[in-house]
């Protein structure tokens, strides 16, 4: 009987750990129009469906698909709000020097930037900025961290 009852309250915490974690909240942060959990890490947008961010690889400033496909949605929403001007903030992991992030912020940045304006959006409603490694999103020093801070994010300035 006991060991029946103690398996239920077993059962019982670990049922509600589950759900409780399967919840969660979207908030609204600066400069974007909300965030969502995806339980990796937070997903962060630009307008609703609009990711304000796009990932890199390794030393690389090169635009993978995903980060294409989300640029053409940028695009879109940047065409239908000619008003819109955006900052391209340009982000490198831990490793390396300074200047060396600095720089490839700045190329990631003008990659995206780049790209926005062979779908017609004009560079003079875009800036670029790169801080490098002076601003992680996840301040770790892990693989998982170093793959979420190597990013350009865009930013609505008005």
């Amino acid at each position: 009987m006991i060991f029946n009852k103690n398996l239920k309250n077993i059962l019982l915490v670990v049922f509600t750990t589950l759900i409780l974690s399967a919840c969660s909240t979207a908030k609204k942060s600066g400069n974007i129009d909300g965030d969502v959990y995806t339980g990796k890490e937070t997903v962060k947008f630009l307008a609703s469906g609009v990711p304000d961010r796009v990932f890199f690889a390794t030393n690389k400033s090169s635009l993978t698909t995903a980060a294409r496909e989300t640029l053409r949605k940028q695009a879109t929403y940047l065409r239908k709000n000619k008003s819109l001007n955006v900052t391209i903030e340009g982000h490198a992991d831990e490793r390396g020097t300074r200047e060396y992030n600095l720089a490839l912020g700045e190329r990631r940045a003008n990659a995206a930037k780049d790209y926005l304006m062979t779908y017609g959006i004009s560079g003079k409603r875009i800036s670029v900025i790169s801080y490098g490694k002076e601003k992680p999103v996840n301040p770790a020093s892990t693989s998982l961290a170093w793959s979420q801070n190597r990013r350009s994010v865009t930013v609505k300035v008005n």
